[in-house]
């Protein structure tokens, strides 16, 4: 049970330095590129090289590839293969090779939302399909607070599919929602695989404990690659992360805080500006609330009241 965790653990601190050494080295090359933007929490107007997500989401990629064989190394030559579990890895890698790819080319091509809609639910089929051909259980359990109305559990049949095609649209989407302030993409993303990690070993000794063993092998060495683009997120900010980093980032199901904070302005309950970023005071170089005015005929009945 531990062995491939702890191997998992010493490659994910290798991934950490291979992004560290491989971040300023790429810098140039990016802005030669094109792929640039301008920072506007700071008094310069020096580019900054956008869409490095990418590096660290490739190393993140590579470190699980070379990974793949660790679990399997006792059964690889007998019989007893367990190759539900082989594919469930590859799967799994698959969808988030798919979100890396849709990233970087929202990055480049600057998709429409109709296309960023759209190809996070493609990506999703690789798990759901094997979801359906491994377990293909659509039943799920009930909070407390509600089993007295709905039971212990419900079914939700061909729902459930669909419930988790639309998640995969909402997650990739979601984690950007607070974007703009340095490191703050990057440095939500670390506490929530941190809070997952910790969850996972804790739950290690339980009955379901292959389960958390899967989720730290993704776990590690996100932690690890994201933890080197951090150090250079961080204000003041020498690279951003891009749209790459953000969608493969959004499959983690703790973007719903973000969600839930932003709900107002996405479904117009208040006037959304366009732009939701800090004002930026170059008098004391800070950061400071942003205002926005609009007209009392703009408000629904929910805010005049």
């Amino acid at each position: 049970m531990w062995f491939p965790v702890i191997l998992n653990a010493f490659m994910s601190m290798f991934a950490y330095f291979i992004t560290i050494r491989l971040i300023p080295k790429l810098k140039d090359t990016f802005i030669k590129a094109n792929l640039f933007g301008i920072d506007m929490s700071k008094k310069t107007g020096d580019k900054v090289p956008e869409a490095i997500g990418v590096v660290s989401g490739c190393i993140f990629l590579i470190t699980l590839f070379l990974f793949i064989p660790i679990p399997f190394s006792q059964s690889l030559f007998n019989s007893n293969f367990p190759h539900d579990e082989f594919v469930e890895l590859i799967a799994a890698m698959l969808s988030i090779c798919c979100m890396l790819l849709l990233g970087f080319a929202d990055d480049v091509l600057d998709l429409r939302w109709r296309h960023k809609l759209l190809l996070p639910t493609i990506a999703s089929l690789p798990l759901l399909m094997v979801y359906h051909v491994n377990v293909n259980s659509t039943t799920i359990i009930i909070p407390k607070p509600l089993r007295e109305i709905f039971g212990c559990t419900v079914n939700l049949g061909i729902l459930y599919y669909i419930y988790m095609g639309m998640l995969a649209v909402f997650c990739t989407n979601a984690i950007n929602i607070l974007a703009g302030i340095n490191g703050l993409e990057v440095g939500q993303s670390i506490v929530i695989a941190v809070s997952i990690m910790i969850f996972n070993l804790i739950e290690l000794h339980g009955e379901v404990w292959k389960h958390h063993q899967f989720s730290l092998y993704f776990m590690l060495p996100y932690i690890g690659t994201s933890t080197a683009l951090l150090k250079y997120n961080w204000y003041p900010s020498r690279v951003f992360v891009g749209d790459t980093f953000c969608y493969v980032s959004g499959m983690t199901f703790a973007v719903v805080f973000n969600f839930l904070y932003s709900v107002p302005q996405l479904f117009h309950l208040i006037p959304c500006p366009r732009h939701r970023l800090p004002k930026y005071n170059s008098r004391t170089d800070k950061l400071g609330i942003s205002t926005t005015v609009f007209r009392y005929k703009d408000l629904n009945i929910l805010e005049v009241g």
